[in-house]
């Protein structure tokens, strides 16, 4: 009998995560060591040093790699160390096209580190594919994706802007740290590449940075395992070990993450003191369709309106259950003001121009008894007048 493919949680608990030949534990170890042994020149069992290969980080890698559905993976020190390998794949000359409300962390390593060294970069709203195709130059190699973005909610079309770039010679990059891979594979729908902070859901408890890509071609994961070697930002043994924790409750968070998620999107939209919701969740999100057709979850990140600086202030100063805090994705609630929090960066009239506005918040929903959210919103959301 021909055994069918694992479903994603057993992937994410057994994939990379075998009992240790060595002792049987059923966790993997922590290889803590800098350098391997060699039995002589040029014999060793597989590892020379630490910073080309390590036995946690290559367990990890197979686990990422089998939750996204590619060929391999790279861990990296941060999500944003993974973007920059990403990049450095790239020539002087090259052309990216990249989406206009990406975390602003993105945009500061496109435009004031990367710019720098020739490559080119054009930011349009991506929600639309028209846009993207009007965009694309010869030399594009790279579309740089978030979907939904941060922290505006938007979606784009992962098919349509895949084929569409294909067709000129490009690859795709899919930021899916939002979605986590158990709502949403991105090479599922044609990415060549996906990328995640890990220090977000896949992480899940707020105890550690990290960044992967997934890979669909070998020769992506071959250079980007050269940059690993010669780079170095490489995640440690101990990093790699809490997000190998974190990915065995990931099913089961995320179902919960996004049952809060929906209800606290219900409340906001139906608050008085609450101008907009962005949640994809909600069926007057003017992407509902496609968030059904692309997702199989809406997640738990919510971004809402409340008319002014002054207003934001005064609600996340009461806030108590949630902590007012940057970063996502902790089975904690994490509430943040994005306009002086994540995309300070993009400057007043950079946020105008996409939509930030200073009484903007953006909610990551933990897994707390969303009763005890939902009154900790009601009671700070009181304090507006």
């Amino acid at each position: 009998m021909t055994l069918k493919r694992p479903g994603f949680a057993t992937r994410a608990i057994h994939a990379g995560q075998e009992a240790d030949p060595a002792t049987g534990a059923v966790t993997v170890p922590i290889y803590a060591t800098s350098t391997y042994v060699q039995e002589e020149i040029g014999k060793h069992k597989g590892y020379e040093y630490a910073r080309v290969s390590n036995p946690t980080r290559d367990r990890l890698e197979t686990n990422l790699s089998a939750l996204e559905g590619g060929t391999a993976s790279r861990v990296f020190g941060s999500g944003m160390a993974a973007i920059n390998a990403v990049a450095t794949i790239l020539k002087a000359g090259d052309h990216v096209v990249a989406g206009h409300n990406l975390y602003g962390g993105t945009p500061r390593l496109f435009n004031q580190v990367l710019a720098n060294f020739g490559l080119s970069f054009t930011y349009v709203d991506t929600s639309d594919v028209a846009n993207v195709e009007r965009v694309l130059q010869k030399n594009t190699r790279l579309v740089f994706l978030e979907t939904p973005t941060n922290p505006l909610m938007e979606l784009c079309d992962l098919r349509a802007i895949s084929e569409l770039t294909h067709q000129r010679g490009a690859e795709v990059v899919v930021d899916n740290t939002f979605m986590s891979p158990y709502f949403q594979r991105p090479i599922e729908f044609g990415a060549d590449m996906v990328v995640h902070s890990t220090t977000k859901f896949l992480n899940g408890h707020s105890d550690g940075l990290g960044g992967v890509v997934v890979c669909t071609k070998p020769e992506q994961a071959e250079r980007l395992a050269f940059l690993q070697k010669c780079a170095g930002a490489i995640l440690s043994p101990f990093e790699c070990w809490l997000i190998l924790r974190g990915v065995k409750t990931l099913a089961v968070r995320m179902l919960q993450h996004d049952s809060n998620g929906r209800k606290v999107a219900d409340y906001l939209s139906k608050h008085k003191k609450v101008r907009k919701v962005f949640y994809p969740g909600l069926p007057d999100h003017p992407q509902h369709e496609l968030a059904k057709r692309q997702m199989s979850g809406f997640g738990s990140m919510i971004a809402f309106e409340t008319g002014s600086l002054a207003n934001a202030n005064k609600m996340l100063r009461m806030v108590r259950v949630c902590s007012l805090a940057e970063s996502l994705g902790g089975v904690e609630t994490l509430i943040s003001h994005p306009a002086t929090m994540t995309h300070a960066v993009l400057g007043e009239e950079g946020r105008r121009k996409i939509g930030i506005t200073d009484g903007l918040v953006r909610i990551s929903v933990g897994i707390e008894d969303v009763d005890d959210i939902l009154a900790d919103l009601e009671q700070a959301l009181g304090a507006i007048s």
